[in-house]
């Protein structure tokens, strides 16, 4: 969820073997998909709800899945 791991795997995978996919979707959105109810669990360090998420500032790919169906997504996905 931080920036700063997401650098780390960059360096340990390599610039031109790591691409940072984001798959944007507000909490409000990852609650009504939940279909183990973690949002409503009170764990510990949860992202986005007791720990903070820092969305990436400049993703390879964006995937609103909010705006844009599921299988878009994934074909959108397939051909990056």
């Amino acid at each position: 969820p931080f920036g700063k791991s997401r650098l780390e795997a960059k360096k340990i995978i390599g610039a031109g073997r790591y691409a940072e996919i984001y798959i944007k979707a507000s909490v409000e959105t990852c609650v009504r998909r939940d279909p183990k109810e973690l949002y409503i669990k009170n764990i510990k360090q949860f992202t986005g709800i007791s720990s903070p998420y820092e969305p990436p500032e400049s993703p390879d790919l964006i995937l609103d899945t909010e705006l844009t169906s599921k299988q878009k997504c994934i074909e959108t996905l397939v051909q990056y």
